[in-house]
């Protein structure tokens, strides 16, 4: 351990790897100013926010909302058209699934079965590769083909995830006088593969509006008089359309291709098509069948409030920077612009089609950069503030808050490097670690002042530098490398969590580490630069720390930051006059410089942070950021002052002051895990008896567990994107004329909405393999408006003629929450049942890994439909009783709702028409359900030709019986004497899982209520329920709960062995630094009384009563977001930040301690408890200061509304309320360290 040099008998720290690099840095100043230049310029190319200008070629770390947490998933899509669910069951998704499961490693597959096509999401190990898993798969579809119908070919879907629909957008006439059939064929033919041929999109997908198609009715009748069948109708369609190449002709010495020109271009072609000749007249097609232009069968549409419209969806390829391919959409998109139909109309106006987005993913992606933006500068400017405010030196402060902007640069710059793309979390770890980056700096500039003013001028500056950092180099990289390893659970975390958490982990990690590099390269230098004194003269050294700070003035000028640019001219000004000063000068002007640079901070924090809200006007909002600054620096005036004579009491009453923080650990047991449980080791209370009042024991353990139940559990909080995703559905036996009038009459109920911007809902599938949805299935974008009017270019805010913010939501609309219930209270609508709270990403998320359109649901797994619909509806029952349930979201799946019409032929009565199976069913597939006999070439356009029977022809079940089917001899049979035609009830679609049929019982909490504590409850009654015999499911039906609690599940049972195991390798580390196991568990203290002390805060912010008190007509509680917060991955995140950032604290403050006995050997009980005390005293400021800055740089995060927040507060949480009862901390550390040595006295060696 490096001791101090100024004090005899503590020997010096005569060097060391830290020690040596100090040393050079400080000799070698060129490369030190080179290594900063080298990050300054790297981090600003790769960091991702928006800059001003392009002065240095950026090259931006890749942007999204947030990771993308979904599975390793992989679709194979194939499409049988006209095929029931149970052929497509039966005879494709059976095949493939049994085939797919050999593939090596596959983890899960889930299947679909519907009206035409089959989808099979097989799910892989997230440690292959996706393009690896990929070609496996295609590997076995070679094989899996085997096995399926002829013609049915199966294909890997986009390589895109369900996360990868980033852009939806609409083609709309400017004036209308466009149908939906002709924005159909302009989106299909000339938008959609403009848009999908740019550089990251994978696939640009079609839906709403009417597919051109070339319709043939034909006419039974006309063809019976022609003696036409219709097979022939068929093939003549079929030869009529091709055309062919004759390979070359050379004449003169000219070559020509010859070609054959046969495509149908018209109705009026397909009309003169010859069927057959009879005694040398043509029969036409137009003699038998009807030709004309029509929409092709649809299952998917599009409603844009409340009008049917056309769109489509850009799916972005996996791996691609999602911000950056937004981008290159806009960009062809406003390309395209000019290039778009225009017509005139017949008022003379001109409309053009354009594309009009209704989702874009850019939106929320900057929304939260800006939230994270803004929340890093306010935190830096509240860490500058109280750095002035502690310590009122200007020069100090000046070099420790140029450590912080300089350890986000390196982190940046390691992002860049090691591929951790830019998002909520990754910048989220920078926020949460910036208390602590400042932290680094704080330490080793206030060890830097203090070696100064003990030397009293009689060392070089150099030397006073060196040896402070010499000092305390150890105990710092110590410190940090214990809150790496302190991040360790994160890093070893699988599945949706570790994706989650993972880049949090690894940017909070690089931008310690940036902390520890700039405070051991760079600050060292600065501080000898900075705090040298300036002396008349006019040499470099003179003119050159004035004129550098005078440009850096001058960037930040240019920059826009007025403010700043300000303070560092007037610093600049200050250090060239500072030579000609007087003493008593230098005093007061160090002491005025230091309350200008105050409040020149102070003003640029109330203007961007603004607590209160833009609402509330400048001096109310810098009234309030004072009050909290000034709150903390009474503590810190009280604190350091009395800390010395706290202390001395403690020691010399050890046992009852020790009993304070093991009451508060135990109370913090207690909050987190219940009274009940916390005590189950004690005797339970005997009932009262009827009539008679409990006994005192059993209405104090009645208390005790109401009063603390435990905290609720959950897997995340949900993240407000700015947008709802309302999925409700229809009964099974709906129609797509049905489906279209429910969401046209929701979505303009949802549209008259005033907070309510724009509201597009989607009806089956768009036209994709990852949008397997039924015709019964509703989609609704639903975007509403930010509370405070935005500049759309450039986000800020709005102001009236006033100056003052508009507001653009009602005045008891105060939260998203409050908007969604105007939602549910509008999209009532008879037939169609309710929905969740979902979001886009959130949605896709949630199907993504479970499969379900809901958060919660049950899986009823069986090998019959109707036994596990019949399950799922009882499940269904008990769940709507249960208290944490909505019963308005308990959705069984109707499995069988579906009405079939069924032709069943009788074989016997074939036989005696001579007739075969083919025969019959080829009629019903062309006459009834009609088949594409070809596809015409229209330039780079392609429609199909469809042939049917007309809709009057087959639209009831007496016509279809009269259809006719043709004999062996020729003659002409009705279908009703071959076949038997009957209703029945059939699946709309058949979901299966690993080859067992699945259902889904959706369902979703009461408000106040914990998931994970609402899963087990109902496991509970469910378990109960069957064990009681009350509820009997069906043999061979089993059942388990999914979603989000399966996560939160495998995220608890994998948390409690690897925090264990981080806490035990934190020990390690704290032993090779002290070589004490006693002062390494001393200095492990601090980990539980901060822990309970995190889970205490978590406690008083649920209670109504705490900070319930309104400030310039603000309640502090919404101010804070002060609400009941579960015990979710978030809020354990927070907790493990929580316990490096305490033992921090602990390593300085012991290795003090260890050097104050090094320096003076205590040889009695009253000797021990003054060298505690001193070294308690010398160390207690800083340790004050990073508490401070720590939990003050957290604020902006608790006070702020802008995206994102939602998912940071719960990480701030547990580290506001442990920072504050870590100040104990500095009082159980030193007590424990003096009962360790007097104990040593006591006992020989």
């Amino acid at each position: 351990m490096m001791a101090d040099p100024v004090h005899p008998g503590n020997p010096a720290a005569s060097g060391g790897f830290i020690g040596r690099i100090v040393d050079y840095c400080l000799h070698n100043k060129l490369v030190v100013a080179l290594i900063l230049g080298f990050v300054l310029l790297w981090g600003y190319r790769v960091m991702p926010f928006r800059t001003a200008g392009d002065a240095v070629p950026r090259d931006p770390i890749p942007v999204d909302a947030i990771p993308d947490i979904g599975e390793n998933q992989q679709v194979v899509f194939t499409e049988w058209p006209g095929r029931s669910p149970q052929d497509v069951e039966d005879q494709i998704t059976y095949p493939l699934t049994t085939t797919l499961q050999g593939t090596p490693g596959f983890k899960t597959i889930r299947a679909y079965s519907m009206f035409g096509f089959s989808v099979v999401y097989v799910i892989f190990d997230d440690q292959h590769d996706f393009y690896w898993c990929r070609g496996r798969l295609l590997e076995k579809l070679n094989i899996a083909q085997q096995r399926l119908p002829p013609g049915v070919v199966p294909s890997l879907g986009p390589d895109a995830t369900g996360l990868g629909q980033v852009f939806w957008y609409t083609l709309e006439g400017s004036a209308g006088g466009y149908d939906l059939m002709e924005l159909r064929s302009i989106q299909d033919w000339y938008v959609r593969y403009a848009l999908q041929g740019i550089p990251g999109v994978s696939e640009v997908a079609s839906v709403g509006g009417y597919v051109r198609e070339y319709q043939i009715d034909v006419d039974p009748d006309a063809m019976r008089a022609h003696d036409v069948k219709l097979q022939d109708v068929f093939m003549a369609v079929q030869r009529a359309n091709i055309d062919v190449g004759a390979e070359t002709i050379e004449w003169n010495g000219v070559e020509y291709i010859v070609r054959g020109k046969g495509f149908v271009k018209s109705v009026a072609d397909v009309e003169n098509v010859v069927v057959r000749v009879t005694a040398n007249v043509p029969i036409y097609v137009k003699n038998v069948a009807r030709v004309q232009i029509g929409p092709a069968l649809r299952r998917g549409m599009l409603d844009k409030d409340g009008a049917e419209a056309v769109g489509g969806v850009v799916l972005v390829r996996y791996g691609a920077n999602p911000l950056e391919v937004i981008e290159r959409v806009k960009a062809k998109v406003r390309e395209l612009g000019p290039g778009l139909p225009s017509r005139t109309l017949p008022d003379g106006t001109v409309s053009q089609v354009r594309i009009v987005p209704f989702y874009d993913r850019t939106v929320l992606i900057h929304e939260t950069l800006d939230t994270l933006s803004a929340a890093l500068y306010e935190q830096i400017l509240i860490t500058t503030f109280v750095v002035l405010m502690f310590l009122r030196h200007l020069r100090s402060c000046v070099v420790i808050s140029l450590t912080m902007p300089l350890a986000v640069m390196v982190c940046f710059i390691l992002m860049s490097v090691t591929g951790v793309d830019s998002n909520l979390m990754s910048l989220g770890g920078i926020a949460i670690a910036i208390g602590t980056l400042v932290d680094m700096g704080i330490i080793l500039t206030e060890n830097i002042v203090r070696h100064i003013d003990e030397s009293g001028g009689k060392r070089p500056l150099i030397d006073c530098i060196s040896d402070a950092s010499r000092e305390i180099g150890s105990a710092v990289t110590t410190a940090i490398l214990m809150t790496v390893i302190a991040f360790l659970p994160i890093f070893a975390l699988e599945g949706p969590e570790g994706k989650l958490f993972r880049p949090l982990a690894y940017t909070k990690s690089f931008a310690l580490l940036g902390s520890l590099l700039v405070a051991i390269l760079i600050l060292p230098s600065l501080a000898h630069i900075v705090f040298a004194p300036l002396t008349v003269g006019r040499g470099l050294r003179r003119w050159a720390p004035p004129l550098a700070v005078i440009a850096f003035g001058i960037g930040l000028l240019m920059l826009g930051w007025y403010w700043a640019s300000l303070a560092a001219l007037l610093y600049a000004a200050y250090s060239l006059v500072e030579p000609w000063l007087s003493p008593r000068a230098l005093r007061w002007s160090a002491l005025s410089g230091s309350f200008l640079a105050m409040a020149i901070v102070l003003y640029m924090l109330t203007e961007h942070w603004m607590p209160l809200g833009p609402g509330a006007g400048l001096l109310r909002n810098l009234i309030i950021v004072l009050g909290i600054n000034l709150a903390w620096a009474s503590i810190r005036i009280v604190f350091v002052d009395f800390y010395p004579y706290f202390l001395r009491l403690f020691l010399d009453h050890k046992a009852a002051f020790l009993a304070v923080p093991a009451a508060i650990v135990l109370f913090g047991l207690v909050v987190w895990q219940g009274f009940g449980r916390t005590f189950t080791w004690l005797p339970a209370p005997r009932p009262a008896v009827a009539g008679q009042e409990g006994t005192l024991y059993s209405s104090f353990w009645t208390a005790g567990v109401h009063a603390f139940p435990g905290l609720g559990r959950e897997f995340m909080p949900p993240l407000d994107e700015g947008s709802f995703l309302y999925m409700p559905t229809l009964m099974p036996h709906s129609g797509i004329s049905a489906a279209l009038d429910a969401v046209s009459a929701q979505d303009r109920a949802i549209r008259a909405i005033p907070e309510v911007e724009n509201v597009v809902g989607k009806i089956g599938r768009a036209e994709t393999a990852i949008d397997p949805a039924p015709v019964s299935m509703i989609e609704t974008v639903i975007t509403y408006k930010t509370e405070y009017r935005r500049d759309p270019e450039t986000g800020a805010l709005v102001l009236d003629a006033e100056g003052r913010p508009i507001r653009q939501w009602r005045d008891h609309i105060r939260s998203s929450a409050d908007i969604w219930n105007e939602v549910q209270k509008a999209a009532e609508f008879p037939g169609v049942t309710g929905a969740p709270l979902l979001q886009p990403i959130a949605a896709r998320l949630v199907m993504l890994q479970s499969g379900m359109r809901a958060p919660m649901g049950v899986k009823v797994f069986g090998n019959s439909l109707e036994q596990i619909e019949k399950a799922g509806f009882q499940i269904a029952e008990v769940l709507q009783q249960i208290p944490g349930v909505e019963p308005a979201t308990v959705i069984p799946d109707r499995v069988v709702g579906k009405p079939y019409l069924e032709i069943v032929i009788d074989r016997a009565r074939m036989a005696r028409y001579g007739v075969n199976i083919r025969d019959v069913q080829d009629v019903i597939e062309i006459a009834i359900g009609g088949i594409r006999a070809t596809t015409t070439v229209e330039g780079r356009e392609r429609y199909p030709i469809r042939i049917r029977y007309a809709r009057d022809l087959r639209d009831s079940v007496e016509v279809i019986g009269r259809i006719m089917v043709p004999g062996s001899s020729g003659e002409q049979v009705p279908l009703s004497q071959l076949a038997r035609i009957e209703y029945q009830k059939g699946p709309q679609e058949i979901k299966s899982e690993d080859n067992f049929l699945v259902s889904y019982v959706l369902f979703d909490k009461r408000p106040g209520y914990a998931e994970v504590d609402v899963v087990e409850e109902a496991q509970r009654v469910l378990q109960h329920k069957l064990d009681q015999g009350e509820l009997t499911l069906p043999v061979g039906v089993h059942y388990k709960f999914a979603g989000a609690y399966e996560n939160q599940v495998r995220f608890q049972k994998r948390l409690n062995i690897i925090l264990p195991v981080s806490l035990f390798l934190l020990f390690l580390l704290l032993y090779f630094e002290f070589r004490s196991v006693p002062i390494s568990l001393i200095v492990f203290t601090a980990i539980p009384v901060a822990w309970a002390g995190g889970f205490i805060g978590l406690w008083l912010i649920a209670q109504p009563w705490f900070l319930d008190v309104s400030v310039f007509g603000q309640n502090l509680r919404e101010l804070l977001h002060f609400q009941a917060y579960n015990l979710s991955a978030a809020v354990w995140v927070g907790f493990i930040a929580l316990f490096s950032v305490t033992a921090d604290d602990g390593v300085v403050l012991a290795t003090y301690l260890n050097q104050e006995f090094e320096r003076i050997p205590a040889r009695t009980p009253a000797e021990v408890r003054a060298n505690v005390i001193a070294a308690g005293v010398r160390r207690v400021r800083p340790c004050l200061m990073t508490s401070a800055t720590t939990v003050l740089s957290l604020m902006p995060i608790l006070t702020s509304d802008g995206r994102g927040a939602d998912l940071m507060i719960p990480i701030a949480l547990p580290a506001v309320g442990g920072l504050s009862i870590e100040l104990l901390s500095l009082f159980v550390l030193p007590v424990c360290y003096a009962m360790y040595r007097e104990w040593k006295l006591r006992v020989p060696k």
